[in-house]
């Protein structure tokens, strides 16, 4: 009787070693836990596609002056922009790339298609009195945005409930307005709010541009001039390029998240 209590005890006494054991071994084999950490999210390329738009096309020559047409000086310097801008790294998308017409409503779609993009659509302005003369560029002051399935199926409902302010469109419209100035000395007709269809309707920082009239003997002579043609659209591309690095100098939003490995 007294061997089999010493037996029951040393039984017991094996069982709760056995157990510690493999507590400790659980415990050194377990992921340690670290506190959760505030850390910086990594942002996004701000402007990572340019949509360019070169205006009318096709049967739609836009304004004329003799045979210097707006459709042509918009493709014109357009593709200079292209140009410009992919030689920075910088991609790009055409509305349309020859003399084509494309509805204003297949140039929001296609711009509405991609995403962290700018809208830069290029004109040039006529005038009831041949004194008008200069650069001025728009943006919309509310654009549309993505709204809910339902309203896609009533267009004015749509527009009315997802206007919204609209500050980076008039950021990008002050950036390349004043790069056009200060490289063409352009008279400066400013930036204007106006709700033109390519700019309400397109869902990123959109603005058009006015590179001058055709209906002023001076502004003619200039846009005939292919180095003048340049020089627009090195402004264009200067606005965009700056208005691009003031995003990515914007603080980083600070968020909660896992702690960095390693």
């Amino acid at each position: 009787m007294r061997l089999s209590k010493v037996a029951a005890a040393i039984i017991a006494w094996l069982g709760l070693a056995l157990m510690s054991a493999s507590f400790i071994v659980m415990v050194l084999n377990s992921p340690p836990v670290l506190p959760r950490a505030i850390i910086r999210s990594k942002r996004p390329e701000p402007v990572s596609v340019v949509v360019l738009d070169p205006g009318h096309g096709g049967q739609d020559s836009g304004a004329m002056a003799g045979n210097l047409l707006e459709k042509d000086l918009t493709l014109d310097v357009a593709q200079r922009i292209d140009r410009l801008l992919g030689a920075r790294g910088v991609a790009t998308l055409m509305t349309r790339v020859g003399d084509a017409y494309v509805s204003l409503s297949d140039r929001c779609a296609l711009a509405n298609r991609v995403d962290a993009a700018v809208f830069v659509s290029i004109h040039f302005n006529d005038g009831p009195r041949p004194v008008a003369s200069g650069v001025e560029t728009y943006f919309a002051a509310h654009q549309i945005s993505s709204g809910p399935a339902i309203a896609a199926l009533l267009p004015l409902l749509q527009r009315i409930s997802s206007e919204e302010s609209n500050v980076e469109s008039q950021s990008l419209a002050g950036f390349i307005q004043q790069e056009l100035v200060a490289r063409t000395q352009a008279g400066n007709r400013g930036t204007k709010a106006e709700q033109f269809y390519v700019l309400a309707n397109v869902r990123h920082p959109a603005v058009l541009v006015e590179g001058g009239f055709l209906t002023n003997k001076e502004d003619v002579t200039r846009l005939a001039d292919a180095n003048y043609r340049e020089q627009l659209a090195i402004a264009i591309s200067d606005g965009i390029l700056s208005y691009r690095e003031t995003l990515k100098h914007r603080a980083p939003v600070l968020t909660a998240g896992a702690p960095p490995s390693g």
